[in-house]
């Protein structure tokens, strides 16, 4: 066995060559051993000898050159057994078995190949893929030049079936891709004009026109398969231990073999029982296991950039988390519109997201976003003005509408009590506000969270499910922001306002302490140092984080936490496999020597027998490529339901918000204005909020506890709807029993109690039903699986 260093050309010009010579060998000494066979049964005795002895002499010179290339790289392997074997088959005249061997010798070296290029298979499609030509935008038309022409501000066409070449924004026409080359996901997702698209994904749909953000060189994609070069270059430590193996079972057969030649006084037993001790297939089989990981991570989009990060990534036992980006969704999102005249939510959010559309704020994205997940019709802007850590202004209709800083649209104005109380309000809850001015007027404010992942609380479950001992946040944010946060996702520790420096210094007191392997997680420039100190650094690198994926030892390429614990599972399985396919190997190999130094295996059937026996140990080995699956459960129709409840959720949390609002303003309020609120809010329960629970409760639920056997996953939310029914009912019953003047101070309390208990489980639970949903919908275009312990 001989692994070449790659660091200089030769080597890797004598491995190919080697790979050459290896497949000729294979169709050669089948023939050999046949005509011999032949030569043999027709009475050619002789002819047979000489034609098995040349082909036992031809594949040990083979193998001498690949031992000579590897003692030159201070490598040793059980090769050497295979060559004195059949050295010694020549030397006593056995050349049957000499013959043997080398034909057992070719065909692992064959099946080793095969099972190599399985394994590397998901790596080699993506290097497969990466365009070499563009079709780009000039003055002269429409041009193919060499991908790496392209320069950002680029206008180039993606046709049907392309990869998209670079990163960058769509124009024009929305872009149906199929992003599961890189992310592992089978639908295909449409973008829209204006969302900023990876390179490496395909177009799935019509012809779409992209503006370049970076070179080819600079772009997501071309960053990928510079780790996945790197992916395959380096040996597990794992694969080293393989090697120590190979130095132990070296004096270990050839003691054994000694000890049959003195007892017995017979050399063949010798010959017998290196014949059986030649298992440099087994040898090779740890590595196949960890490159079947590798393999298998990268078609579910983790790209790990060697063995040795497989194998220290099998034995982590703690994970930090940055927050922003990485347990957060990293990407400013318009949480609620608050109101504080007669305009409506929809129309404050519609005239501030007709502003933003024009203003290069980092806000501004999240506000048009909101309002196009609302539906709502914008209108284009005039005399738009950018004042510099202030807002924007500009006129829609003939009406001045401002965004941004209080202060700024009150332009001197005291501020009305609703201002000062949303401003200490969002500084408790760590969010973000840009208020709204109409006529120099603040109407209203849209509140800017940085959320949540839907998916993290279940993917630190499956981290824990995993084996990770200990989870921590570790965060530059205010302690305020990094507590509401952590509280929520269930971390073990938080630790608040630490700059990069002083996060070295957690990874380090985190592994003194833990005295195991240390995992850090990131997403950002700031993440990247870290990332490089632990002893297993994974960057969320979806939106091409350059510096944090160079710095990490794997990169999750889509924008999923939860595969993080998959990660770990394949690792934990990768090596698992491996070290099964030493032992065992190696076990039956040791049985095998003793059973021959008895004289009860002949040389010819210890041959046979030990490539039987390293046959069994790689395709052991290739089990690494499948998955390590838990129980499925498959809901028909999900492609369709799970995007259908996502956008009822979206109409629906808008209004859910405002249960709240009311019932702040309630002491605010004239009591007639209260009623109508009431009446408002009661019609919204009962109507659409109501109409969209019982459908869940009454046809999802069930579909999902059917097809999975049991209703441990929907019975805590069933639950939860009996109690939201109930609130409803009974707010119904208040709001009906108010006078026709409406509520006065007595009702007050009743009401706001139920409106505030309303909110907060409403929230909680379409919360939870997000993850759920999301978890779900993970794989199948018709179908949905679901995780469940075997």
């Amino acid at each position: 066995m001989t692994t070449t260093s790659g660091s200089t050309a030769q080597p890797a010009t004598l491995e190919s060559v080697l790979r050459q010579i290896d497949r000729l060998l294979l169709p050669i000494s089948i023939a050999a051993l046949a005509v011999g066979i032949v030569a043999a049964v027709g009475g050619g005795s002789e002819l047979a000898f000489d034609v098995w002895t040349a082909l036992t002499v031809v594949v040990a010179g083979r193998l001498v050159v690949e031992i000579v290339d590897a003692l030159r790289h201070g490598q040793v392997g059980v090769d050497l057994i295979a060559v004195v074997a059949m050295i010694g088959a020549v030397l006593l005249r056995e050349s049957l078995p000499g013959a043997v061997i080398a034909v057992m010798i070719t065909t692992g070296r064959a099946l080793e190949d095969y099972a190599d290029t399985r394994a590397r298979r998901e790596l080699a499609a993506l290097l497969a893929r990466s365009p070499r030509v563009v079709h780009r935008y000039g003055p002269g038309g429409l041009t193919s030049p060499p991908i790496e022409s392209v320069i950002p501000g680029d206008r180039l066409l993606v046709k049907p079936g392309e990869v998209v070449p670079v990163d960058g924004t769509i124009v024009g026409e929305p872009a149906v891709l199929d992003e599961s080359a890189l992310t592992g996901e089978s639908r295909p997702t449409t973008r829209e004009p204006g969302d900023q698209i990876a390179s490496g994904t395909v177009n799935a749909g019509s012809p779409f026109d992209l503006i370049a953000l970076a070179s080819a060189e600079g772009s997501t994609y071309a960053g990928i398969i510079r780790l996945v070069a790197s992916a395959a270059s380096s040996k597990a430590p794992f694969v080293r231990l393989a090697d120590r193996f190979a130095l132990l079972f070296l004096p270990l057969t050839f003691g054994i073999a000694g000890i049959a030649w003195l007892l017995s006084g017979d050399p063949v037993r010798a010959l017998a029982v290196m014949v059986v001790a030649t298992p440099c297939p087994l040898i090779l089989a740890a590595p196949i296991a960890i490159v079947s990981g590798i393999s298998r991570a990268a078609g579910r989009g983790i790209i790990v950039k060697g063995g040795g990060a497989l194998e220290s990534l099998a034995g982590a036992s703690v994970v930090l988390f940055d927050k922003t980006g990485t347990l957060t969704s990293g990407t400013p999102t318009v949480a609620e519109v608050e109101t504080f005249g007669s305009i409506s939510p929809d129309e404050l959010l519609r005239l501030a997201a007709s502003l933003e559309q024009l203003s290069p704020h980092v806000f501004a994205g999240a506000v048009v976003r909101a309002a196009h997940e609302r539906g709502l019709t914008l209108e284009l802007p005039a005399n738009v003005a950018e004042r510099a850590g202030s807002g924007v202004t500009g006129t829609l209709s003939g009406r001045t509408i401002q965004v941004g800083q209080a202060d700024w649209i009150a332009a001197g104005r005291s501020l009305p009590k609703q201002v000062r109380e949303l401003g200490r309000r969002t500084a408790l809850e760590g969010s973000s506000t840009a208020f709204v001015g109409v006529a120099g007027l603040i109407e209203g404010a849209l509140i800017l969270t940085d959320p949540i992942r839907t998916e993290t609380p279940r993917a630190l479950r499956l981290l824990r499910r995993a084996g990770i001992r200990r989870i921590v946040m570790v965060t530059g944010d205010t302690p305020a922001v990094a507590e509401t946060v952590g509280a929520a996702i269930g971390v073990d520790a938080i630790l608040a306002e630490r700059a990069p420096a002083e996060k070295l210094e957690i990874v380090a007191a985190e592994r003194a302490d833990s005295g195991g392997i240390v995992v850090m997680v990131g997403d950002g420039i700031n993440d990247a140092p870290s990332l490089a100190a632990a002893d297993v650094g994974v960057a969320m690198g979806a939106r091409g984080a350059t510096a944090a994926s160079e710095a990490a030892d794997i990169v999750i390429v889509v924008d999923r936490l939860d595969r993080l614990a998959e990660a770990i599972r394949i690792a934990r399985r990768s090596r698992r496999i491996a070290l099964e396919s030493v032992v065992l190997g190696i076990g039956l190999s040791v049985i095998a020597m003793i059973a021959a130094a008895f004289g009860l295996l002949p040389p010819v059937a210890g041959a046979i027998l030990q490539e039987l026996i390293d046959v069994a140990v790689i395709l052991n080995a290739l089990r690494a490529l499948g998955g390590d699956r838990d129980q499925q459960t498959t809901v028909p129709g999900w492609a369709e339901t799970g995007p259908a409840l996502h956008a009822a959720h979206l109409d629906l949390r808008s209004e859910i918000r405002r249960l709240r609002l009311t019932a702040d303003q309630l002491d605010e309020l004239e009591p007639t204005a209260a009623l109508g609120e009431l009446q408002t809010t009661n019609a919204f329960l009962v109507g659409p909020l109501l109409s969209h629970e019982r459908y869940e409760d009454q046809t999802v639920y069930p579909s999902v506890a059917s097809a999975a056997g049991d209703d441990d996953m929907t019975a805590p939310l069933s639950r939860t709807h009996r109690e939201i029914f109930h609130l409803i009912g009974l707010f119904g019953r208040l709001v009906d029993d108010l006078p026709a003047s409406g509520p006065d101070d007595g009702d007050h309390r009743d009401l706001r109690r139920v409106l505030y208990s309303l909110h907060a489980i409403l929230e909680l639970h379409m919360a939870q039903e997000e993850e759920l949903y999301v978890a779900l919908g993970e794989s199948g275009r018709d179908g949905l699986a679901v995780a469940r312990p075997a």
